[in-house]
């Protein structure tokens, strides 16, 4: 089959799984790269072996056993092969998460934020700590712990609820999709081949110009209309009184309660930052010092390491200031990753869809399609494409997921002309248009916030669009100013 008719049928699948039969998304996925190494044509994966001996990347031995080796076989290959990649780091950010939640860090950094700003500014506060938080801690984990501060901030000053509600799904949501360890962006990188601590710094960045924009909308939004503070299941009033007047005592300091977010962004950039360095000067210019230390700059600096160690801080802040017992402490990890587990089976599932997309040919295709194009354009491409997908599914991460499997091509091929971050970003900022209905994540907000469908489609879909819009716009200068290659 041609190489565009089984793209059409890979995203059909993806779609459809999703939309018409109900499927969990790593159902969809699977069964999307199933479809894909099914139709694909010898012909096609002896020319993807031959790419893979040409590059270096297998030897002539690998490559004909990859082109004879059975259809499941090679899912499962490439199955494994993002599992091995990323699924500690999303396994030792779920753990972080919960940690944090649990004692109390999540809301010291708040509550410190909001010391910091003062409570006239209280929506500032919201947009950097949830920004902050959303690297580590999933979005919706992230508003779960957020919006009843939100709501207790409403009830000490009688206004602004709309301004903390969007202030946070600000900071959390544009964390999500642009800031690794969370999976979108992690599993993005990965694919273009993006250094980690790249897409941390770059992420940061363009996430700084995203938020700045989301916060200006909710501040004008607020102005032009009152939310309600109303009854929501989550959390009744009564409860957020107690919660607003409970004790700092019982939190960990702010140091402790920052550090398991803050350590691995520093090793990490740390890492980078010393190997961009040497590879600059040379090894025989550096100081000694700093050769000395590469060995363990390369350790602690390892992705993997440095979100081990923060998610050992976290836990050893959680005994520590709970007291808790280890058969409690266990219990925390085992929901952490009960929650980390399905996220790490859809990223992996789609490691295996964009595989198989690969060995289809269907990179050849875009490649002759896209020849010549100026590459700037490629941004807006990637941002309309990951729009597309995830305004017809929902999910944000699902959208990247998909998008970089067809896009990756261009980071592959030379055809940039830019750092292949900035392709990343774009994927990310396209993953925020547009929320509706069928976003799990929209109805979350709504039902917590006690937002009806008609407050949330004029306020959440269209400061999610205006953030993913200067998102790629800030994003296109910086390729344009600073191509970084």
């Amino acid at each position: 089959m041609h190489p565009g008719w089984i793209l059409l049928v890979a995203i059909g699948i993806v779609l459809g799984g999703i939309l018409l039969l109900r499927l969990h998304a790593f159902l969809a996925l699977l069964l999307a790269a199933l479809a894909v190494t099914m139709l694909t044509s010898p012909d096609a994966l002896r020319d993807y072996g031959r790419e893979q001996v040409a590059s270096g990347a297998w030897s002539a031995e690998a490559a004909e056993q990859f082109v004879n080796s059975a259809a499941p076989q090679r899912v499962a290959t490439a199955f494994g092969r993002t599992c091995g990649s990323i699924g500690i780091l999303i396994a030792m950010a779920s753990i972080i998460g919960k940690c944090l939640l649990d004692s109390g860090a999540a809301d010291r950094v708040v509550r410190w934020a909001l010391g910091l700003v003062g409570q006239a500014r209280a929506g500032l506060a919201f947009v950097g700590s949830s920004f902050l938080l959303g690297i580590p801690v999933f979005f919706d984990t992230v508003f779960y712990l957020m919006i009843p501060l939100g709501k207790a901030m409403r009830l000490r000053t009688g206004a602004n609820y709309l301004l903390y509600v969007l202030a946070i799904l600000a900071g959390g949501s544009m964390a999500h999709s642009l800031v690794p360890p969370t999976p979108g962006p992690l599993y993005v990188a990965d694919e273009l081949g993006v250094n980690i601590g790249t897409m941390m710094v770059a992420g940061c960045l363009v996430g700084l110009v995203a938020v700045s924009v989301g916060y200006l909308y909710a501040c004008w939004a607020n102005r032009r209309w009152e939310l309600p503070l109303r009854e929501s299941t989550d959390v009744s009033l009564a409860e957020l009184e107690k919660l607003a007047q409970r004790d700092e005592s019982e939190l960990p300091p702010v140091w402790l309660s920052l550090l398991p977010i803050v350590l691995p962004v520093l090793l990490i950039a740390g890492r980078t930052g010393l190997d961009g360095y040497l590879d600059s000067v040379g090894p025989e210019n550096a100081p000694s010092l700093l050769v000395t230390y590469k060995p363990a700059a390369d350790f602690l600096g390892n992705k993997n390491i440095a979100l081990i160690i923060a998610a050992a801080i976290a836990l050893a802040t959680l005994a520590w200031q709970k007291r808790t017992s280890r058969k409690e402490l266990a219990g925390a990890v085992q929901t952490a990753l009960a929650s980390g587990g399905v996220i790490i089976l859809i990223t992996a599932a789609g490691g295996a869809f964009g595989a198989t997309m690969r060995q289809c040919g269907v990179a050849g295709q875009i490649a002759a399609l896209t020849e010549g194009i100026n590459p700037m354009l490629i941004l807006p491409l990637a941002f309309l494409i990951t729009a597309m997908i995830r305004t017809a599914q929902g999910s944000s991460t699902v959208a990247m997921i998909t998008s970089v499997s067809v896009l990756q091509q261009f980071a592959a091929s030379g055809q940039l002309g830019f750092h292949p971050v900035y392709l990343a970003l774009a994927i990310g900022c396209g993953s925020k248009p547009l929320a509706w209905m069928n976003d799990s994540g929209f109805w979350v907000i709504c039902q917590m916030s006690g937002m009806n469908e008609t407050e949330g489609l004029r306020t959440i879909t269209v400061q999610l669009a205006l953030m993913g819009i200067a998102g790629l716009a800030a994003t296109m200068i910086g390729a344009t100013l600073f191509p970084l290659v």
